[in-house]
């Protein structure tokens, strides 16, 4: 299990420092979602406004009712239906614009919540590995989820909560103001101290509500590291460790979560009791002034319940800014991500070729200056090249190779020594801190990464394959193929028989990351998946290494075909592979040690020689221990052992 902390993945982001201040430009940005939908906000303002209005009006017409009776002399009547009308009226108005509000807020939370994931996930596309390599998956999903929910709630429900509160405020504070200014200025002095009490609150409340947030993060983070690791951890049985790992995170938040909710069972009473302390005060005044005839009953009744309802959208304005506080460090976070430029781009000279080479047809012209046209690729050409990461740490050094169409170039050497990484910079998925990767003689730099990239197939020593069908999977290497291409890919690449053998055949479900599949299933899909996207350079990472030995000979029989008119590479760690590459590299430490063919190598008698001579042993080893296993085998029937034969 990855003991992933949310705060250690920050960017740089210090949640005290961005919750202890109202960041306005930053909720500027992020509304910007929300006013991509103008009407649907200017409804909701609408339907919240004529919400407050109606609000504030059931008081006035109260006072209207309770002085009409009053003042009506003994043995009279009073009419009382046209009120009755305006009851009926303001509750139908009201119900309409709740009804109302309900549906466009819930529209523009859908909206928002819709566009921030998309915008978040279609960025993530472009990004560089480098960008995944130091955020957990984990940090990753927690941002796309959790936060993106809760900023569409705010977005969308808290403008709700904005109009209709500040509507309802103004309106009861004129309507008390018109009504008795002393009583108004009696019950609009208790806003000071709520507003003191609030802030020493909220500042507690933010504490424990960020601790919440970042235990929920990682909690994310722990689920998909269980999910994804689950056949290791029932390998190593580290169930109960990882249970007892998760019940530490679990608590955690159970902790966090009950000092939040029990803040915020404290800080609700006090609102509620300064609410009444104000609706008491105002009984008090009123009542006496009602008794010497400054007032009427019906002011009296209509100030009670102005005074109840006015702390109602301090208490819900209250709880939305703290909210966007708390949110700050998450707002961030999500528009850092949707605005994200990759490591690796165009060039500004290619970006303008592309755009200068835009018609009539743009998307078609452009895709097509994007893709080179129907350029070939001759030859590519490494001079001095080099890597290291950030912190410095070289992985190449000086490498220099010739790679040409038609081809095969072999790596081989220890783990870690740079075969991979070597890769990665030919399909520039990182760039070279030092030297330069030549197509035809210009470096691949001022290229569209577009071209490049889709003129490479990989087969990946960890083969991944997506849920849905098979014929989904090998399709995924060029979406407009037809079936019989598909099936073609698939025979070239040795996976037609086993998947024949299914009762659904090529519409068989793989699973969720291919669990159906064996190790060795899901690199012969991945193969077939590389081969039907016809590549002009073709790169195999290991590919071989999951699969057994008669399924890598017929792979073998059908590369010669498959890699002809192509740039090769094959990384292997089974030197048998690799005989008949036209060119054998041997790296070790990041630098090329032996270059040259398999016989050249071996009559060199150096690295290459001892590493094929010991990895020779070792299989004629395992080769002689597993017939003897066999032999053993066959000489015990019903468990009594058989003399062997002389």
């Amino acid at each position: 299990m990855d003991n992933y902390d949310d705060e250690n993945y920050n960017d740089g982001f210090d949640d005290d420092a961005l919750a202890a201040n109202l960041n306005l430009d930053l909720w500027k940005r992020l509304f910007g979602y929300a006013k991509a939908y103008p009407k649907d906000l200017v409804w909701l303002g609408i339907f919240a406004f004529v919400t407050a209005l109606m609000e504030v009006a059931y008081p006035l017409i109260t006072k209207l009712v309770v002085d009409a009776v009053a003042n009506v002399e003994p043995g009279s009547s009073v009419n009382l239906w046209p009120y009755a009308g305006l009851y009926l009226a303001c509750t139908v108005v009201i119900a309409i614009s709740i009804g109302g509000f309900i549906w466009i807020g819930g529209k523009i939370r859908t909206h928002v919540s819709h566009d921030i994931r998309r915008d978040g996930f279609a960025n993530l596309q472009r990004l560089s590995f480098a960008f995944f390599d130091y955020r957990p998956v984990g940090w990753l999903m927690a941002r796309m989820t959790s936060d993106c929910e809760r900023l569409s709630n705010i977005l969308a429900w808290g403008f709700l909560d904005l109009v209709w509160g500040t509507t309802m405020m103004i309106g009861i504070a004129a309507a008390m103001l018109v009504m008795n200014p002393k009583l108004a200025l009696v019950v609009l002095a208790i806003l000071p101290f709520l507003g003191w009490v609030s802030a020493k609150f909220q500042r507690r409340i933010l504490s424990s509500a960020r601790q919440v947030r970042a235990t929920n993060s990682r909690i994310t983070a722990s689920y998909n590291e269980a999910i994804m690791g689950v056949l290791t951890s029932k390998a190593f049985v580290r169930e109960q460790a990882n249970a007892d790992q998760f019940g530490g995170l679990t608590e955690t938040m159970f902790e966090a979560s009950m000092r939040n909710l029990t803040q915020a069972a404290v800080y609700v009473p006090i609102v509620v009791t300064l609410a009444s302390l104000a609706t008491g005060l105002a009984l008090a005044l009123g009542g006496i002034d009602l008794l010497g005839g400054v007032i009427t009953a019906g002011t009296l009744v209509a100030f009670l319940a102005y005074t109840r309802h006015f702390f109602e959208p301090v208490e819900q304005l209250g709880h939305w800014f703290a909210e966007m506080q708390m949110a700050q460090a998450s707002a961030e976070r999500i528009l850092s991500l949707i605005a994200a430029q990759p490591e690796i781009q165009d060039s500004a000279s290619v970006r303008a070729a592309i755009a200068a080479q835009l018609g009539q047809d743009g998307k078609l012209q452009q895709q097509q200056a994007a893709d080179g046209g129907t350029a070939q690729i001759k030859k590519i050409e490494l001079r001095n090249l080099g890597f290291a990461y950030s912190n410095g740490q070289p992985v190449l050094k000086d490498v220099n190779l010739t790679l040409q169409r038609g081809e095969t170039l072999a790596i081989v050497g220890a783990t870690g020594g740079g075969k991979s990484t070597l890769v990665n910079l030919i399909c520039r998925f990182y760039e070279p801190t030092a030297g330069q990767v030549l197509i035809d003689g210009e470096d691949y730099r001022n290229r569209s990464l577009h071209w490049l990239q889709s003129n490479m197939g990989m087969v990946l020593q960890n083969a991944h394959v997506f849920s849905g069908s098979i014929a989904e999977n090998i399709r995924y290497g060029r979406l407009d193929a037809t079936d019989e291409e598909v099936q073609e890919a698939a025979k070239t690449a040795g996976a037609h028989d086993f998947i024949s053998q299914f009762e659904d055949g090529y519409q068989t479900q793989a699973g969720e990351g291919g669990s159906r599949l064996s190790a060795g299933q899901k690199q012969l899909v991945s193969f077939a998946r590389a081969l039907l996207s016809d590549p002009q350079v073709l790169i195999m990472d290991e590919a071989t290494s999951s699969v057994d030995t008669q399924t890598e000979q017929r792979i073998q029989q059908g590369m010669a075909a498959v890699l002809a008119g192509r740039v090769g590479v094959v990384i292997a760690h089974r030197l048998s592979t690799v005989r008949n590459a036209t060119s054998i590299v041997v790296i070790d430490a990041g630098q090329i040690v032996e270059q040259g063919n398999h016989a050249e190598l071996m009559a060199k008698q150096g690295r290459y020689y001892e590493l094929y001579q010991h990895q020779s042993q070792s299989e004629a080893s395992a080769q002689l221990a597993s017939e003897e296993e066999v032999n053993t085998g066959s000489n015990q029937v019903g468990g009594n052992e058989l003399p062997a034969a002389t």
